[in-house]
């Protein structure tokens, strides 16, 4: 089974992700570690150096090309499934379950980290709040395309491995 963890950054996907995949014996995959492989850069200089538009079409790429384990827990970038046709293609291939929390939230844990972030490194408080809320707004279509949607606050892995058992 392929599942595939979809959300804002900074909604735990990797860091759940990894726990869960420990649970079930599962490989945990990071999207946005297989992208830096391929590139030879992090994304936020390869960000910086071509633009949005060349980093989606390349996370794409990834995303369809990358050779998965049969049992596996991947982390998409936030991003990964408002474009192209990623989430026709999250659904057709695996499990998709999102991660959903508030902007207040997603800001005070991505408060720290903005600098390995190239749509938050300028932003501050309210201003990175708003930013969140209206990129949330405009993700949200994506998002809810997915199988499953649970709560990010106090989630652990627990949780999700019980939400599969049951959707099973």
């Amino acid at each position: 089974m392929k599942i595939f963890l979809i959300g804002f950054m900074g909604c735990g996907k990797s860091t759940l992700g990894k726990k869960l995949a420990s649970r079930m014996g599962y490989e945990f995959i990071d999207l946005d570690h297989q992208i830096e492989k391929e590139i030879g850069s992090t994304i936020a200089n390869y960000f910086s150096a071509h633009g949005e538009a060349v980093f989606r079409s390349q996370e794409s790429k990834t995303l369809k090309e990358f050779d998965y384990p049969e049992n596996c827990v991947v982390a998409t970038g936030g991003g990964t499934p408002c474009f192209f046709d990623n989430m026709d293609w999250i659904n057709n291939n695996g499990i998709s379950i999102y991660i959903e929390l508030p902007p207040v939230v997603l800001a005070q844990r991505l408060e720290s980290g903005k600098d390995k972030r190239p749509l938050l490194r300028d932003l501050h408080g309210d201003a990175l709040v708003a930013f969140i809320a209206g990129k949330l707004g405009e993700r949200s279509n994506y998002y809810q395309q997915c199988q499953f949607t649970i709560s990010g606050i106090s989630l652990t892995a627990d949780d999700l491995k019980s939400l599969l058992l049951t959707a099973e």
